[in-house]
């Protein structure tokens, strides 16, 4: 079989659009004293699902516009920056400013906290189509799983607009340019449960200053789907909540996108395959030390089906494992240890559970590979810790969400607590 090949993301630009201080800090060097403290992976405008509802990203935002969006940070800092995508835009993104504050209750902000966000010590960027931004960097101190504010002002309108759908939070909208308001009322009119052009926060210096980032690598279980919204209780979420307990200041990221498969792109709403986003959504963020890859799931699970956003092709056990095998070349080649996660258990979940067996066939083969081969640097067994101790093919009745196939709050916390902090 021919060798699975990763591509690589698309550089950040030089000019208006990137950020002074956006060096190589990526893999292991850690030379810039930045590590990642959030992230949201992006993917193409899509009209919103029956079960997350509408978003903003067919139309974007108009002419005189705020998005406000709060994020919780998993480690903390003196210093905050933050990443903005256009890469799915169809002209360019002109933002006319942003700031960034300490959170209050809903879309209100905390007194004194507000930043003025630069980009290249200018208000105001523009970001290219099919481009990433970084920030310059803002004083602001932060602390571990503390909640942050960003909001965008837009004077023109942005066209469809790059996003993650399912935020599992709020995010605010209001006419005028809001970036200082310190009170919610502007924003009470419109909501939406997803993030825009948001793609990353990073944080350097201070007390709590990070020994390097891990990057959670996965689709709609690393993305929290099953979880409680609202809650922070995604299963990343609750491995920073388990570092920070232990005074292991490390930062957390979540690169989970709903749907997302390791070897085909989705036309719509789940994202470039894995293969292809790695470099951006892993490898070229700051400080990364470790991955966590939990992938393969919907390879197998979709194969052969068209849910308006093409036909998946059926899935083989060899394929997904030569797939893993290009993962961890790619981690390896940036000095990053890589973490493999067993696929969990899914037994009736439609369509992944055929009564035939064959998805089973292959699941199991590739979570044997996973458990045994060592090839990846350690192991997280997922499916042994979700199964049912009386049918290991289906999700504990204490771990499921409901659909057979999502863990609930418990099963997220579950996962977080089977991963060794020492493999990190």
């Amino acid at each position: 079989m021919a060798a699975v090949t990763v591509v690589a993301a698309l550089a950040v630009p030089t000019g208006s659009a990137a950020a002074s201080g956006d060096r190589a800090e990526t893999g292991r060097d850690r030379s810039g004293a930045w590590s990642g403290a959030w992230s949201a992976s992006q993917h193409k405008p899509a009209v919103g699902t029956p079960w997350d509802g509408p978003n903003w990203s067919i139309p974007g935002f108009t002419a005189d516009q705020s998005v406000r969006q709060v994020v919780r940070v998993t480690t903390g800092g003196s210093r905050v920056r933050i990443r903005l995508s256009n890469r799915y835009g169809t002209g360019p993104l002109r933002v006319a400013g942003a700031t960034i504050a300490k959170a209050g209750h809903g879309a209100a902000i905390r007194p004194g906290t507000v930043r003025r966000v630069t980009f290249g010590r200018s208000a105001s960027t523009t970001i290219p189509a099919g481009r990433d931004a970084t920030s310059d960097a803002a004083w602001l101190v932060t602390a571990p799983l503390e909640k942050l504010t960003v909001t965008l002002y837009f004077a023109k309108p942005t066209g469809p607009a790059t996003f993650h759908e399912l935020g599992l939070t709020t995010t605010y909208r209001a006419t005028g340019d809001r970036r200082f308001d310190q009170d919610a009322g502007a924003f009470a009119g419109e909501t939406s449960h997803s993030w825009y052009y948001l793609t990353g926060v990073d944080v350097a210096g201070g007390a709590h200053r990070a020994d390097g980032t891990v990057v959670t690598f996965g689709d709609s279980i690393t993305d929290g789907f099953g979880s409680t919204p609202g809650a922070d209780n995604r299963f990343p979420d609750e491995l920073a909540e388990r570092l920070t307990g232990a005074h292991r200041p490390m930062g957390v990221l979540n690169a989970g996108i709903g749907g997302n498969m390791l070897l085909t792109d989705s036309l719509c709403i789940a994202g470039e395959k894995g293969l292809t986003r790695f470099a951006r959504d892993v490898a070229d963020r700051p400080s990364v030390r470790s991955v966590i890859v939990l992938l393969g799931t919907n390879d197998i699970g979709l194969g052969d089906r068209d849910f308006g956003c093409g036909a998946f092709p059926l899935m083989t056990a060899p394929r997904l494992i030569e797939g893993h095998r290009a993962l961890i070349r790619a981690a390896h080649s940036r000095g990053i240890k890589i973490i493999g996660a067993t696929l969990p258990p899914f037994k009736g979940a439609e369509p992944y559970y055929d009564e035939a067996g064959e998805h089973e066939k292959v699941r199991d083969a590739v979570n044997q590979w996973i458990r045994h081969s060592g090839e990846y640097d350690a192991v997280v067994d997922v499916d042994k810790v979700l199964a049912d101790a009386g049918d290991p093919d289906a999700l504990s009745p204490a771990y499921n969400s409901g659909d057979n196939l999502h863990p609930n709050d418990a099963g997220m916390k579950a996962i977080a607590r089977a991963i060794d902090p020492r493999t990190l």
